[in-house]
């Protein structure tokens, strides 16, 4: 069986010896994902990608254009930006994964575990290709201060997304991921879920934007808002997608159709875990 093994990682041609990766199974990788990521983890493994991706700044030709290839949050600078903390929880905990898988990346696992979250909570299945790559060090880092602060409003989200590629549309799209999860005193500051099953992948965020009544709740705290029962809260930029003229149809679109928005945010999702990635591994 080695030999065999042997015969096809290292394979004779006409051009010289050939040196094959081996196949990878991604049935048997999502398996050994699901054996060390539990359900209620999937909206921190859906950041973890997203926060991974989510650097890329494509007007940046350099080699810190950041992206998901190379895995690069391993590092510092990135590592260490605020928007990233807590991260190294699930990077804690994927790590098993790679010690099974040594044929697959650090980067396509993290990205593969955060694509199969939003399927394994209820959303569309999202399109993902193998080929990323992990590098040695943080030399190709890109810079802190890439990813949304959540302080902040319409121009800002504009600034990002814009920045990495997307338009408007996708902007309250990928937002929509604030129906998985909650926010931690300890890691953002912010404190609170945005839905009534932050572990359930629905469209109840854009819902709760334009049926709620919020106001800013009265705490020592970094300014959120709260809904009257004092369970659910919003932040500034999510306040942002139903003050803004452009991005207001598109929550009231995503209210109303639920199907509409898995089948856009598989899509939106696909898009923005490929950024900065060769080209064989955009879905």
């Amino acid at each position: 069986l080695f030999q065999e093994v042997i015969d096809i990682i290292v394979r004779p041609t006409t051009m010289g010896t050939l040196f094959c990766k081996p196949s990878i199974d991604e049935k048997a990788v999502t398996a050994a994902i699901h054996e060390v990521i539990p359900v209620e983890t999937c909206p921190l493994a859906v950041r973890l990608a997203w926060h991974a991706s989510g650097t890329f700044d494509k007007n940046d030709s350099s080699e810190k254009s950041g992206g998901s290839d190379g895995a690069t949050m391993r590092f510092e600078p990135e590592s260490t930006d605020d928007a990233n903390a807590g991260l190294g929880i699930m990077r804690d905990m994927l790590a098993p994964v790679k010690e099974k898988h040594p044929e697959v990346s650090l980067a396509d696992i993290w990205i593969l575990t955060g694509a199969n979250a939003i399927e394994r909570s209820g959303g569309s299945k999202v399109p993902f290709k193998f080929g990323r790559t992990d590098v040695d060090d943080g030399a190709t880092c890109p810079a802190n201060g890439r990813l949304p602060d959540a302080s902040l409003g319409a121009d800002h989200l504009r600034d990002v997304f814009y920045r990495m590629g997307f338009d408007d549309k996708e902007i309250v799209i990928l937002s929509g991921a604030h129906t998985l999860g909650r926010c931690h005193t300890d890691r953002s500051g912010f404190e609170g879920p945005w839905t009534t099953n932050p572990h359930k992948f629905d469209n109840e965020y854009f819902k709760n934007l334009l049926e709620i009544k919020w106001t800013e709740r009265k705490w020592d705290g970094p300014k959120q808002y709260t809904d009257p029962s004092g369970e659910l809260m919003m932040l500034p930029t999510d306040l942002a997608l139903i003050e803004d003229q452009k991005f207001y149809p598109w929550v009231m679109k995503y209210a109303e159709d639920e199907e509409l928005f898995k089948k856009d945010f598989a899509a939106a999702f696909a898009k923005l875990l490929s950024l900065g990635c060769p080209a064989h591994c955009k879905a």
